[in-house]
């Protein structure tokens, strides 16, 4: 890039600051719609997450009562079994023991029939909570695409001027000095207004709107060298940067004088 003057350099980034002003401003237009469209969408899938995790516990809660059913139906073909046992016993001991293993089954089968109510429970929770969860999903997504719907308006009413604002910008930034050009995007990311290229209004920084004291403002307007601002670090420019000129106020018109005449007396 040839090697331009500072007032050049302060002008080319000036213009620069108005075009993305501008388009800040079409941004504007959108508010907080890509960030709640954005944010819907993620609270979706968690959704729909926390669902199929709830319905993977729902299979586990079946598989446990499969499980335990499975294991009653065992015992109980055991206990038959004692049972038969018993008309062929020989002795006491073996009465009582088999006795013992009949007793043992019945509260495995007892333990077994309660584990299943206890599932079957949590499957009547977890299903409650699934039919609540379905409706918030349903509820969101109606929400989301709501909110895509205004989005897509609004991108549709500015997407041409903004497709423009964006071709002409590819222009001007090819205009500025590549060092300003850095400070000015750095500047840009931590300021809240976008503003990196601030004018002086009534001596003061027209980002932050600090006073600029008047040696400073001398300075800035000897285009000398670039000068940012000491409380905000915005860049500053005068009105012969900017075009920008503050109307000096109208003077009163002061009342004239009434001089005072002596009447000629006539003797």
């Amino acid at each position: 890039m040839v090697d331009l003057s500072i007032e050049k350099k302060l002008k080319a980034i000036w213009e620069l600051q108005q075009l993305d002003s501008n388009i800040d401003q079409l941004n504007l237009l959108k508010g907080e719609l890509p960030m709640e469209v954005a944010d819907l969408d993620d609270e979706i899938i968690g959704l729909q997450t926390r669902h199929e995790n709830i319905q993977n516990e729902i299979k586990s809660y079946d598989s446990n009562i499969t499980g335990y059913k499975s294991n009653i139906k065992l015992t109980e073909e055991l206990v038959k079994k004692y049972k038969k046992q018993l008309e062929a016993v020989k002795n006491n001991r073996e009465f009582e023991a088999l006795n013992k293993e009949i007793e043992i089954s019945g509260l495995e089968i007892l333990a077994a029939e309660k584990r299943i109510k206890e599932n079957q429970g949590y499957i009547d929770l977890k299903k409650m909570a699934l039919d609540e969860l379905a409706g918030t999903i349903e509820q969101r997504k109606q929400d989301l695409e709501f909110k895509k719907q205004e989005l897509e308006t609004i991108v549709k009413e500015t997407e041409e001027e903004e497709k423009a604002l964006m071709q002409t910008r590819i222009g001007f930034e090819a205009d500025v000095d590549d060092r300003l050009l850095r400070a000015y995007q750095r500047i840009r990311k931590t300021v809240k207004n976008g503003i990196g290229v601030a004018p002086i209004v009534r001596g003061s920084c027209g980002g932050c709107f600090a006073k600029i004291p008047p040696q400073r403002q001398s300075d800035i307007k000897q285009h000398f060298k670039i000068i940012d601002c000491e409380h905000c670090g915005r860049i500053l420019v005068d009105n012969e940067v900017t075009g920008i000129y503050t109307e000096k106020p109208v003077e009163e018109e002061k009342p004239k004088r009434r001089v005072r005449t002596l009447k000629a007396t006539t003797k």
